[in-house]
């Protein structure tokens, strides 16, 4: 099992460090030779148009777009705006996942918070299924989510913050979280989709 941290920019070294932690094997990606080998990829947080700009500069559009046809890619925060078919704006995106996200759609910095979450698919992973503590900073919504995807995980009904709203779609090897699983000690999500990319 190897999986590869996208590194043009964003939080990748926190990812990097779950996975060890996992016992994973991880190699930061910044070629498309460096998909190689790979049964999983992770596209961290940070700037969406920055990453797209720079998954141009760099010709891996392509490849990650082919590599996304058999293999598993998870996309936390501005990753899951990269996955995304629609972001509301023009900007560079893989457009793999029937997704439609809305970026900063929390507001600024300021404006980060942090919520449980009930994700019943952790269950696969920990059949206790206690709610997960989830970081959101400067976080997009997926606004909608089209067939294949789907739901797998709503801000709770009692969230200030509009209960209701998604955060977090899978389609079939295609993950995306608008929160930061990196920057906590729970590794569910990242033991989860090593299960996916298996």
């Amino acid at each position: 099992m190897k999986i590869g941290v996208l590194a043009l920019q964003g939080d990748f070294a926190e990812h990097q460090t779950t996975l060890q932690k996992l016992g994973i094997e991880t190699i930061q990606v910044r070629l498309p030779g460096d998909l190689d080998g790979l049964n999983g990829l992770i596209i961290p947080g940070g700037e969406s148009t920055t990453i797209g700009k720079l998954a141009v500069a760099f010709n891996l559009m392509e490849p990650l777009r082919e590599f996304a046809k058999t293999k598993a890619i998870w996309g936390t925060c501005a990753g899951a705006i990269f996955l995304s078919k629609d972001a509301r704006r023009k900007q560079p995106l893989l457009a793999v996942m029937d997704i439609v996200v809305e970026r900063n759609a929390f507001g600024r910095q300021v404006d980060s918070f942090e919520i449980d979450l009930e994700i019943p698919a952790l269950k696969s992973v920990d059949p206790d299924g206690h709610p997960y503590h989830a970081v959101f900073i400067r976080a997009p919504l997926i606004q909608e989510v089209h067939a294949p995807a789907e739901v797998l995980s709503r801000l709770p009904e009692s969230s200030i913050k509009g209960g209701g709203r998604i955060v977090a779609a899978r389609q079939g090897r295609l993950l995306a979280t608008s929160f930061h699983p990196e920057l906590t000690e729970d590794d569910r999500f990242h033991r989860y989709f090593v299960e996916m990319a298996k």
